[in-house]
């Protein structure tokens, strides 16, 4: 990497690239956000109040991917390409400027990429973590908003085509499968996670059908429309005065795992974030019953349910057709978000190097979601699986693919950290 941006040189950056006057750049601010692991994010005010959020790419280590900003710019790329993902909006079937993208520039070599910083929206995780208030307006404007990203590109050859664009002088083999259970398990683990914290994966081998589970998702993976991969609830903004619009106005960032996937990974990692808030906010005590432990939650499940179910009805009524296409849609969703979860653990684990009661508590909802989808269903919802789809179709006339009975399971080869 030639250049590492700082405070110091960023507004000489943005002056070089013309994002910036000489006038605007002599009276110009920056400041650090908050990085991710991956990115460093700079956030700077130009005149009039002008805002530039600058990321750039880290090195990343060999289990990274090193083009993440690539895939974003990728994704600004198509819009410009098929201007008709920009006008979703337009056609009535999402918010104004949903999918719309922020990015301005994009600097390959230097791994930098700039996008405008919307001052006017707020980050919807910011939002319900402060005031513990769920609104059914901004869950269903966001199930609207990706199920009419999803129908869109529903097997459109030229967006997949076009997401396989690969960086100059590199090659895209395939798209990644998120469906994936848990690495192979060397001994170097024991240098990395502290001794209280492999814990968590004793108990996720000792679930033989937990591991069924995730190899039949992963073997019924089906790419099919272009997926965000990434969408959890810091990635949505919601406009400040969205209450007081005649729409919800909302915006879906950070495309930075954009591809070509299965349309039940995004719906699955919202439906996962939501549940999070309220595994997040169990009362933990070794002398209370994990059933206990659910019913004293301080975000109970029934007060996000009205906005879980929002979240579904507003993507089904933008997608009826993917309930055609796969009847058990909204069980594959409840896996995917059993999944998530899973995936949240190990991701803790790693950074922060504990893992504790709630965690534990998490990988045993997970595990349900998971195994028991059709009965998670009642659970997550609060309602049946049948008055969810009965609104678009009749449950006689959806497509249910065939399984072939005798198939085996797959699984991968890896270390057992038995009596450990």
């Amino acid at each position: 990497m030639v250049l590492s941006l700082s405070s110091h040189n960023v507004i000489q950056y943005l002056h070089k690239a013309g994002l910036c006057s000489s006038e605007e750049g002599a009276n110009a601010d920056s400041e650090l956000p908050q990085s991710s692991k991956k990115n460093s994010n700079l956030l700077v005010t130009l005149a009039g109040n002008r805002k530039l959020l600058v990321k750039q790419e880290r090195s990343v280590d060999n289990d990274g991917n090193p083009h993440e900003l690539f895939n974003e710019w990728l994704f600004h790329q198509l819009l410009q390409r098929f201007p008709v993902l920009k006008n979703i909006s337009a056609l009535g079937v999402a918010p104004p400027s949903a999918i719309a993208s922020l990015v301005v520039h994009f600097d390959e070599e230097k791994s930098i990429l700039v996008r405008n910083y919307l001052k006017e929206y707020f980050e919807l995780a910011s939002f319900y973590q402060k005031n513990l208030s769920f609104p059914k307006a901004i869950a269903s404007a966001i199930g609207i908003s990706l199920g009419a990203l999803h129908r869109a590109t529903f097997n459109r050859r030229e967006y997949r085509d076009f997401m396989a664009t690969a960086p100059q002088g590199q090659f895209r083999y395939q798209f990644h499968n998120p469906a994936q259970g848990i690495g192979s398990i060397a001994p170097e683990i024991f240098g990395h996670v502290p001794t209280d914290a492999l814990k968590f994966y004793v108990l996720y081998q000792r679930y033989e059908n937990l591991e069924a589970a995730i190899a039949e998702l992963a073997y019924e993976w089906n790419p099919c429309c272009l997926t965000h991969n990434d969408l959890k609830l810091e990635n949505i903004l919601v406009h400040s005065r969205w209450d007081q619009l005649d729409n919800c106005l909302i915006r879906l960032i950070d495309w930075e795992a954009c591809g070509w996937g299965d349309p039940a990974y995004d719906l699955g990692t919202l439906v996962a974030s939501y549940l999070k808030i309220w595994l997040e906010s169990l009362v933990v005590d070794p002398t209370i019953e994990l059933e206990e432990s659910l019913l004293l939650a301080a975000v109970p499940l029934e007060v996000l349910q009205p906005s879980i179910i929002a979240l579904t009805l507003g993507y089904l009524d933008s997608f009826p057709m993917i309930l055609e296409y796969r009847c058990d849609f909204v069980q594959r969703v409840i896996q995917f978000a059993g999944l998530v979860l899973i995936h949240q653990i190990e991701e803790k684990m790693k950074h922060q190097k504990y893992f504790d009661n709630s965690s534990i508590y998490m990988l045993q909802v997970a595990k349900s979601l998971l195994t028991r989808p059709q009965e998670s269903v009642l659970t997550v919802f609060g309602i049946a699986e049948s008055e969810i789809i009965k609104p678009f179709a009749k449950l006689g006339q959806f497509y249910n693919p065939k399984r072939e009975n005798n198939l085996l399971r797959l699984y991968y080869e890896k270390t057992r950290l038995r009596g450990c």
